[in-house]
């Protein structure tokens, strides 16, 4: 009996042995990779940082009250503002959401609660496509659709073309969004006597909309920084932008992006200083974007 029980424990020995020194290795392992993924998620950082102490370091000390009330001077003069490339900015935003949102949001509906089978893949297939599509060619198409049609360049042909750019966007994170919902609450509704519409419109797309919202944000936060089609779709403008039907559609507009590309590579060094706070403001803006989405995604969605 004392042999046998010799013989178990001189076995087990080197079994143990063993263990130890896999469970060892694998606990170096995991020190290792988790200092490789922390060291990536510094490099990985350091640009972002980088850009932005250096755009605070350029546009922080032309911030003050005329930047955001009067309109540019004239290239070679002091003073002025950007206060028209802001509004603007907001209005071809604003007129690109109006535009997309709808769009968007119903063409996701359909994929997720209506669409089965090889449409909705060629429709998910379409919009991966549109979403890695150039700006610039946004641009040309919404040229070719408004500008080379009424002969003017307008806020609305802005819109048009950052419409295009956002509807990918929308599309993809509404899609995820009402697949998230739990089949459980569609069931318990159609259960409860609803039909299909009544169930998505009341109660899977309010689920959804934390997400949905996120969705909105992260699009807009991609348009307000495009340049490209801007140039070829809204120009530019010294003036203050109009808010008339009639003028949104037959005058160029100003904003940030184009302002900031024109500021940019004159030799004038206040349009340069003004070029630098537009940039500032502009990184603020899509910072403040990305913020709120963040805040809309804390509520859960059922």
């Amino acid at each position: 009996m004392s042999n046998r029980i010799q013989d178990k424990s001189s076995f087990d020995l080197p079994t143990r042995g063993l263990t130890r020194s896999y469970s060892s290795g694998r606990s170096l392992f995991g020190i290792v990779m988790t200092i490789l993924a922390g060291a990536c998620l510094v490099i990985a950082l350091i640009p972002l940082f980088a850009v932005l102490i250096y755009v605070i370091g350029q546009g922080f000390g032309r911030l003050d009250g005329d930047l955001f009330t009067k309109l540019p001077p004239a290239p070679g003069l002091k003073g002025g503002g950007i206060a028209n490339a802001i509004l603007g900015t907001f209005i071809t935003v604003g007129i690109g959401t109006l535009i997309s949102l709808p769009f968007g949001v119903l063409a996701a509906v359909y994929l997720s609660e209506f669409s089965s089978g090889k449409i909705s893949q060629w429709i998910r297939f379409a919009t991966n496509v549109l979403a890695g599509v150039p700006s610039i060619i946004a641009g040309i198409f919404s040229f070719g659709l408004i500008v080379a049609t009424t002969g003017k360049f307008s806020a609305v042909a802005g819109g048009v073309a950052l419409a295009v750019l956002m509807l990918p966007t929308i599309i993809r994170t509404t899609d995820e969004a009402l697949k998230i919902v739990p089949p459980d609450i569609r069931w318990a509704s159609v259960g409860v006597g609803a039909s299909n519409y009544q169930t998505v419109l009341q109660i899977v797309i309010p689920a959804a909309i934390p997400a949905i919202i996120t969705g909105v944000t992260l699009a807009i936060a991609r348009a307000a920084g495009e340049t490209a089609p801007l140039i070829f779709t809204a120009l530019n403008s010294p003036f203050w932008p109009k808010l008339s039907p009639e003028t949104l559609w037959t005058q160029p507009i100003s904003t940030l992006s184009v302002l900031i590309y024109n500021f940019a590579t004159v030799p004038f060094k206040a349009q340069q200083e003004l070029a630098w706070a537009a940039s500032l403001i502009l990184v603020f803006m899509i910072l403040l974007t990305s913020i709120l989405a963040r805040f809309a995604t804390r509520r859960k969605l059922y």
